[in-house]
């Protein structure tokens, strides 16, 4: 598809069960469209959408978003809406058990194994959908995935993960000494290949430090990395040693954003969540969320159009 950038965004609700959790996950499906549309709340969030409107465009490539700890898929709207302008559908994906609704497993395996496994199910009801699967092109797939979500994105396109025991501490499992790392133990999770780039925004990476751990990525996926330099959570010196074993170092663009906290990568949040006591709401002093934003959307936009092929 060549990308309108009058294009308005259409939304979709779509069918997604996940077999092994015996529940729901819940998908909407955002996409280029001619028609009108009006102001719409998701939960909390708000967003300017057409709801079941006709699809503008053919061939349109696929981007899965994997929200962070406790959150929420429509914490990113603006990026998603700037990726439909540019040509892209974006699969909003809640992941069961580790949302904003529904947070139980967090800090558990079953997450970690459960999170890949969600994208992978979205990935396959988006293509079914029988208004905007037969207007999408199956081979051209990519994740922006926040945090835990950075995680997921890997994990999804073939990086070999690895757990602790219960027993090592929050500081442990971010950073692990030799001793914690001897009793790491794999999680099993399947690769989907038909994802071709990830974009990675404050990713978790501590899961693939062990050595070779993301070897087994395809040489030609695309990757994109945006880390904040005042995030305590994930500090960029851990994700450079956690991509140290990509197959292709030349294919990963990394950037550490000065200034950034770990939230500054989500779209500024509406005024009423916007509070001190709302940790996802706040960056580091003199940092403008806002600003940057205009500058992040334009390189995600920029990535995955070339990554996944948007003619301009």
């Amino acid at each position: 598809m060549t990308a309108d950038a009058t294009a308005g965004v259409g939304v979709r609700d779509v069918p997604c069960h996940d077999p092994v959790q015996a529940t729901a996950v819940p998908l909407a499906l955002l996409y280029p469209t001619t028609a009108a549309t009006a102001p719409t709340r998701f939960g909390p969030y708000p967003l300017d959408v057409a709801r079941d409107a006709d699809v503008a465009g053919d061939a349109l490539p696929l981007v899965v978003v994997s929200h962070g700890n406790g959150g929420s898929p429509w914490a990113y709207r603006g990026l998603a809406a700037h990726l439909v302008g540019a040509g892209l559908a974006v699969a909003m994906v809640e992941h069961p058990g580790n949302s904003r609704r529904d947070n139980a497993l967090a800090g558990t395996d079953d997450n970690l194994r459960n999170r890949p496994r969600h994208l992978g199910l979205a990935i396959d009801a988006a293509l079914a959908d029988p208004v905007l699967g037969p207007r999408l092109a199956p081979a051209r797939v990519g994740v922006l995935g926040h945090s835990i979500g950075g995680y997921t994105a890997l994990a999804l396109a073939g990086g070999h993960a690895m757990s602790l025991p219960a027993d090592v501490g929050g500081a442990g499992r971010a950073a692990p000494d030799a001793e914690a790392a001897a009793r790491a133990y794999p999680l099993a999770t399947a690769r989907d290949p038909r994802v071709g780039a990830v974009a990675l925004l404050a990713p978790a990476l501590g899961w693939f430090l062990a050595d070779g751990a993301l070897a087994d990525l395809d040489p030609g996926l695309a990757i994109l990395v945006r880390t904040g330099a005042r995030d305590p959570i994930c500090p960029t010196l851990q994700i450079r040693a956690a991509l140290r074993s990509v197959p292709a170092p030349a294919r990963v663009d990394l950037v550490e954003v000065a200034g950034a906290g770990h939230f500054s990568f989500s779209t500024p949040f509406p005024p009423e969540l916007t509070r001190p006591d709302f940790p996802p709401s706040q960056d580091p002093p003199g940092f403008d969320r806002a600003a940057y934003h205009a500058t992040l959307r334009v390189e995600l936009a920029r990535f995955f159009t070339a990554a996944l092929g948007v003619a301009a």
